[in-house]
């Protein structure tokens, strides 16, 4: 089972191997079709990894309530727990990829997950879980951190965003299948099993990475502690959230992504509560939103070397403007129905396929490889912080609990302030890029 990765190193000529080589075994950019294949199978699990365990277990959650005695508002924290974790965990596992290597600090971190799972699994009762949900969140951002800091290892440019719209069709299964296979595993069990299934994707991650990932960031290429002086992580940090190159972009990821985790948290509540589905047709119309996402990622794939980064993620935000706002009108008017708010969610999703790979890849390419995973940790980081604060806001008005007027009105704020966000960065570079006049 020894595999191989070697070929995707960075900066390796590939010119000998090439002209052995027939051009069709080739992606664009020179590299082996089987070695890119293999790539983002490995790095699209380790990032689904993320989503699975935020999103497996939300039909689960009046079976979790019942059996632990919990209130609704307590197992909606065993989430927020698991968001706070995946923040956290990225501003720490990032920067020590950049200084350690990507394989040791992914190795841990896949192994955490998978004993925090199993844990999870017997927890007695739902404080336990929260706190074992935040161990979860923070052992399982390595897989998420260092993907996309080996992208950036690996490929630069188009190839990086060509590359992230193939990685992000991969994880876009994860949200798709999870809820689908959560309701199903709930037939055969309790909501227990669904936890030992993340420790089985756990161990199959370890193995993965064990056998098939190298080291993508050799020791000559590492991050030194410049000239011994300590924080050196800190400065770069701080550097980053003074570049407009680096924070337009993250800050049009995680408001995207807030409008997104808004619909992510709260439709399972509101397809229950205001239109009567069960969690077996919340799993199916979660899973078709998600494949729409999907066609959205490949539908960017296709616009790649016809249009550039910049309009295909206006294209998407401007999109998925629309398909909110009409689905807060939706709200108001009280006409909605669920075949209606479906299908404005469909829309949306799929126009979130042009927003992610685009704003990542703007975000990361901007910045200098030695400082990869400590740019990705601050994009995941700010992704769930404020993507996880402002979705939480759905149940802040009268009884607490989400409306689909609530969630729609906080992914209409979400959309807009992302494009507002855009529209700001496009003029600040355009300036910059400007020729000064004497």
């Amino acid at each position: 089972m020894q595999l191989s990765l070697t070929l995707l190193r960075p900066r390796q000529s590939a010119a000998p191997a090439a002209a052995r080589r027939p051009a069709t075994d080739r992606a664009p950019g020179g590299r082996p079709r089987r070695s890119v294949a293999l790539l983002v199978f490995v790095l699209g699990l380790l990032t689904a990894t993320s989503s699975l365990a935020t999103d497996l277990y939300l039909p689960a959650f009046p079976d979790i309530a019942a059996d632990l005695r919990a209130t609704e508002a307590q197992v909606q924290l065993t989430l927020t727990a698991i968001m706070v974790g995946l923040a956290a965990g990225q501003l720490v596992i990032g920067p020590l990829s950049d200084r350690w290597g990507r394989r040791v600090p992914l190795l841990v971190g896949v192994g955490v997950f998978t004993l925090s799972s199993l844990a999870s699994a017997v927890a007695p009762s739902v404080e336990a879980l929260s706190v074992l949900r935040l161990l979860q969140g923070l052992s399982g951002a390595a897989g998420a951190v260092i993907s996309r800091a080996v992208v950036r290892d690996v490929f630069d440019g188009d190839d990086g965003a060509r590359f992230f719209s193939r990685l992000s069709m991969l994880t876009g299964l994860a949200p798709m299948l999870a809820p689908m296979l959560g309701s199903q595993l709930l037939l055969l069990g309790s909501w227990r099993l669904l936890f030992g299934v993340l420790a089985l994707i756990g161990l199959v991650n370890l193995a993965l990475v064990h056998f098939a990932l190298p080291e993508t960031r050799p020791r000559e290429r590492r991050v030194e502690r410049a000239g011994g002086r300590r924080g050196s992580v800190a400065n770069v940090l701080l550097r980053l959230q003074l570049d407009p190159r680096f924070m337009g972009p993250t800050l049009v990821m995680a408001l995207s992504f807030a409008m997104t985790f808004t619909y992510i948290s709260a439709f399972s509540f509101v397809s229950e509560s205001e239109f009567g589905a069960t969690p077996q047709q919340f799993g199916v119309i979660f899973g078709v939103n998600s494949l729409s996402m999907v066609v959205g990622n490949q539908v960017n794939a296709m616009l790649i070397g016809r249009v550039d980064g910049p309009r295909r993620l206006l294209a998407g935000l401007l999109g998925a403007l629309v398909s909110v706002a009409a689905l807060v009108c939706l709200a108001v008017s009280g006409q909605a129905g669920l075949v209606s708010v479906t299908a404005a969610l469909i829309a949306m999703m799929f126009f979130t396929g042009l927003i992610s790979p685009n704003a990542t890849t703007l975000a990361i390419a901007g910045q200098p490889a030695s400082v990869a995973g400590t740019g990705s940790a601050l994009l995941g980081a700010l992704q769930f912080a404020i993507g996880g604060g402002l979705a939480a806001t759905t149940g802040m008005g009268e009884g607490g609990e989400a409306s689909l007027l609530s969630m729609s009105t906080v992914m209409l704020a979400t959309a807009a302030a992302a494009t507002a966000v855009f529209v700001g960065w496009a003029v600040h570079a355009h300036r910059s890029a400007a020729p000064r006049t004497a």
